[in-house]
């Protein structure tokens, strides 16, 4: 492995492990309420076309890391909009 894969790699490792603790977080506590919809919406699509970039590029440190990232931005995204709009906090409030 040359330098700039190793760079490349290196990269990967931190960006996609930086998702870590606020899934870790959102999963153990269930709190989405301090977390923008839109902001993970658009970056998971985002992510999403990394991925698409890296698998047409044959770059595996993009399409590892952007694999990684969509699966833990998802899980994000996907309890945050159970949270947004099928908690049953949620609609009890809106009745009341």
């Amino acid at each position: 492995m040359n330098i700039i894969d190793s760079v490349g790699f290196i990269a990967a490792f931190c960006t996609t492990f930086s998702f870590a603790p606020q899934v870790i977080m959102v999963l153990r506590t269930g709190d989405t309420s301090s977390l923008s919809l839109l902001m993970y919406a658009v970056f998971t699509v985002g992510v999403s076309l990394w991925l698409g970039y890296g698998i047409l590029r044959g770059d595996v440190a993009v399409i590892a890391a952007n694999a990684l990232t969509l699966v833990l931005a998802s899980m994000i995204l996907v309890k945050k909009i159970r949270n947004d709009f099928f908690s049953e906090d949620q609609n009890i409030s809106s009745a009341a």
